[in-house]
């Protein structure tokens, strides 16, 4: 797939610059690409801010939803924000994230100071993909076990390997949405 805009959304409680440049790198391979730095918030916080910011960079669609980190489980949200504004979503990147989980009882609780967002009940409305770099390979387990789920869910799963740049890998698994 080719998509009309490639939305990087960062971990919350971080910056667009975590991306480094994979978003100047993308561009220069044709890419849409829009980095939205959300300064501060987490659960729906961050998905009213990042939605914002999409709006006001004015993409063309289809957008692809990239999210690194914990932005993971905010993609489906983020995505209902884009489908209530009129906005295409073609397609889903997880860059090293956490993967989007089913709505609980509990889901109001804030663990941690981290409110859960649950996905909509007919989320995933489009493909799924999930990167993981060589970076990630040493200290996050749970992303092991989101690779694990992500082929279970039948998503195209591509493990970065060096000497191919990041950018490479994702924009190779862009075509597979």
């Amino acid at each position: 797939m080719t998509p009309g805009t490639l939305v990087l959304l960062h971990a919350p409680n971080t910056g667009s610059a975590a991306w480094g440049d994979l978003p100047e790198t993308l561009r220069s391979y044709g890419l849409d690409v829009v980095a939205p730095d959300v300064a501060e918030g987490t659960g729906s916080r961050y998905v009213a801010r990042a939605a914002l910011i999409i709006a006001a960079t004015a993409p063309a669609t289809p957008l692809v939803l990239a999210g690194h980190g914990a932005a993971g489980p905010l993609l489906p949200a983020i995505a209902l924000a884009q489908r209530a504004a009129h906005r295409a979503v073609g397609g889903y990147l997880f860059v090293d994230a956490d993967l989007p989980r089913p709505a609980q009882a509990h889901d109001h609780d804030h663990e941690g100071g981290h409110e859960h967002v649950p996905s909509p009940p007919d989320w995933p409305d489009a493909p799924c993909a999930y990167l993981r770099t060589h970076a990630d390979r040493t200290g996050a387990p749970g992303h092991a076990q989101a690779v694990r789920e992500a082929r279970l869910r039948g998503w195209t799963v591509t493990e970065h390997e060096p000497p191919t740049t990041v950018a490479q890998s994702l924009s190779e698994l862009l075509t597979t949405l």
